[in-house]
């Protein structure tokens, strides 16, 4: 096999890999902003590496994308469930009559 051939070039296709692109801006604007940033960040390197027909490296990005906006996700619903318990908390308690 020729260095610097691409599968492309060979013959072969590949799908493009995802890039969880808009979940990745939802997960900065919406829910942990610190873990979507880093998910665009790779977001950005899949669009890259997929137009140079890098796909492994593409397809560590994806999937490095992908769990980190997994896990501001769950960030998110674990702040809301705490969020929801202090609310509940501070509410007076029924008066028995």
């Amino acid at each position: 096999m020729e260095r610097g051939m691409n599968t492309m070039e060979r013959g072969q296709s590949h799908d493009e890999i995802p890039s969880y692109c808009g979940w990745s801006i939802f997960t900065a604007l919406c829910c942990c902003w610190p873990f979507g940033l880093t998910a665009l960040i790779y977001s950005n390197k899949v669009d890259t590496a997929n137009a140079s027909g890098e796909f492994q490296k593409a397809a560590d990005a994806s999937s490095t994308a992908k769990t980190l906006n997994i896990m501001g996700l769950v960030c998110r619903i674990i702040l809301l469930i705490v969020f929801a318990y202090q609310i509940y908390q501070m509410q007076p308690p029924p008066k028995i009559q």
